[in-house]
Formats: C-alpha cells, sequence, structure tokens
C-alpha cells in the first residue's frame, strides 16, 4: 500500500475575480522512502497541493473535490479533531520560512518538548532526549546546549535545521517540505538536501519537496511531477524526465539551469508570464507561451496521457514524439 495516493485533487479559492481553480485534478502516489520533487513556477498550484494534503487551505479556498488516500485514509473526510492527530504526528510539513514552524519567545527546548508530547505520552526528560537527538541528525552541533536558545540566536540555516528537526520529531510518514531551503545559501542548501535524502531513506519516511528549482530535486527526488496553471503536465522518473523532457515547459524550466546547456550558450527563457488563474485561456493553459503550439492546442485542452513506465505527459505535441523517443 502507497504511503500517500492523491486521486484527481481539486482545491479551488472563490474570490470577487471569480473561482481560481488553484489545483485541477492533481494525483500523484509516494512509497514509504521515496522523495517526489512537485516543481513548477510561482503560481502554478503546487505549495496550494502540498497544504491542501495537510487540510491547511484557509478560506476562500476548499478542496472541492478529489480523495487525498494517507496509509488508506481519505484524509478529505476527516474532522478537524482527526487532521489535527495527524498533522506533526505521522504527516509534518517544513515550510519555508522556518518562523512559520518556530514562535520567537519559545526556548527550542520548550518546543520541541510540547511537538512530542502533543501526540505522545511521555515524560518530559524522554521529550527532551527526543529532541537532543533529532537536532543531531540535522547537523546541529551541542544539540543539548542549544535547546536552552531562541529562534533568534540561531542563523537562518540553523533555524531551518532546528525545523526539520521537529518535523523529524515523532517519526512521521510522510513530510511536506516546501521549498524549505530557498533562502539559504547554496552551501547550506546542499547540506541540508544531503541529510533530508539520508533521513527519508533511514527512516522510510516520503518525502514531497516543493520547488520552483529543477536542478535542486535532480539529487534528491526519485520521481518528479511538473505542474503548470494548477495541472501536473509531466511526471516521471527523475533521470527520464531531466534527459529527455516530454513537454515544452519541462524542456523550458530545464533550459533556464546555469551550466545546463553548452558552454557560452545563452540560457533558454520562457516567454511571457504564468496566466490568471481565475481567467485561464481555452484549451492548453502554456499554449500562449509554447514554441509548439497550433490550433488543437488553442481549442482543446490535453488530457494527461501514459507514454513510458511511470511516465505521464499533458501535451498534443510533446517533444519526446518529435524526437522519436516516445
Amino acid at each position: 500500500m502507497s504511503v500517500l495516493d492523491v486521486r484527481d485533487l481539486q482545491t479551488h479559492f472563490f474570490t470577487d475575480a471569480g473561482v481560481v481553480k488553484a489545483v485541477d485534478g492533481v494525483s500523484f502516489s509516494l512509497d514509504a522512502g521515496e522523495v517526489l520533487g512537485l516543481v513548477g513556477e510561482s503560481g502554478s498550484g503546487k505549495s496550494v497541493t502540498g497544504f491542501s494534503i495537510l487540510r491547511l487551505v484557509d478560506p476562500p479556498g476548499r478542496v472541492v473535490g478529489g480523495q487525498i488516500n494517507f496509509k488508506g485514509q481519505d484524509l478529505a473526510t476527516l474532522s478537524a479533531r482527526e487532521m489535527r492527530s495527524l498533522r506533526g504526528n505521522r504527516i509534518a510539513m517544513i515550510f519555508q520560512d522556518p518562523m512559520m514552524t518556530l514562535n520567537p519567545v519559545l526556548r527550542i527546548e520548550t518546543q520541541m518538548v510540547e511537538a512530542v508530547r502533543a501526540h505522545d505520552r511521555v515524560s518530559h526528560a524522554a521529550a527532551r532526549d527526543r529532541a537532543i537527538r533529532a537536532l543531531s541528525k540535522v547537523g546541529i552541533p551541542s544539540p543539548a546546549e542549544r535547546l536552552a536558545a531562541y529562534p533568534h540566536q540561531f542563523s537562518g540555516g540553523m533555524r531551518q535545521r532546528v525545523a526539520i528537526a521537529i518535523a523529524l520529531l515523532n517519526g512521521p510518514d510522510l513530510i511536506v517540505a516546501d521549498e524549505p531551503t530557498t533562502a539559504l545559501d547554496v552551501t547550506i542548501q546542499s547540506q541540508i538536501l544531503a541529510e533530508v535524502q539520508e533521513l527519508a531513506r533511514e527512516t522510510g519516511t516520503a518525502l514531497i519537496w516543493i520547488t520552483h528549482d529543477l536542478a535542486v530535486v535532480a539529487g534528491l527526488a526519485d520521481k518528479i511531477s511538473v505542474m503548470y496553471a494548477g495541472r501536473i503536465v509531466e511526471t516521471g522518473p527523475t533521470d527520464a524526465v531531466l534527459t529527455a523532457p516530454g513537454h515544452p515547459y519541462t524542456e523550458g524550466l530545464l533550459g533556464s539551469i546555469p551550466g545546463h546547456g553548452r558552454r557560452g550558450e545563452r540560457l533558454t527563457q520562457i516567454p511571457g508570464m504564468a496566466p490568471n488563474m481565475a481567467r485561464l485561456p481555452q484549451g492548453c493553459a502554456f499554449a500562449p507561451r509554447c514554441p509548439r503550439v497550433s490550433d488543437i492546442c488553442r481549442k482543446d485542452a490535453p488530457v494527461i496521457t501514459d507514454i513510458g513506465p511511470g511516465r505521464g505527459l499533458r501535451c498534443h505535441h510533446p517533444t519526446l514524439a518529435a524526437e522519436g523517443v516516445a
């Protein structure tokens, strides 16, 4: 049984400007210890997908359809109280800003011990020992001493490590990480990525890593799902997607990574901007920016189709087919 099986997830925001289909029919699954990279530009719906899984979407947004099956249990049908017992326990989230996890006026020890004892009836000493082990796992030196510190006494990278340690405290089956290394320098980012990957392997925790950067997930994820305008446009094993992208949008994202092309070549730029989600064009949402656009793209929205083992593609004119790969 998969740890997570999302089927046709739909999350809409009901605004004065109209209904924004932030997540529109998203499906994917994750097994124990597997890492999924959820990739796309800002506004593509990837973060809302993560928040939807944890039932953290605030009004005027709400999940209006689909299933979020976590170990056979549909999270969309659970009460608020039942979801609270799962969050931070069986399912954890790492936010882009660690201060969304950390309380600035409480010591790290207080926050971590409370996070343990909220879900597990253990003594303060046992909870403190677990907190020390978690801090040690994410590479914080002198963890017992750092428990006495406040969040402002840590650097940005160390605060993010503490947030990751809190997510790991109760040995969750699933972690949703929403661009947690974006604001960090490259050296700290690579260290945290390596540590998170190792922890996923050791503990069997399934991980969804949300990012706009394909280079980040290249060495981290087992498989990639690329989102555009609320939908998954391409999915598959990481190596397969990165070496032979099938969707022109994926190809454009790859071309914009420094060092991906030949030395001296200009970076590829995807023309235009992400569409207004309240007024999506008819047909394919990527059509106004696509170099392969034709009349059918402007009329009919493509459906996602299987193009190989574990690979899916939503495109009328895939680059793979043009190159004779698929």
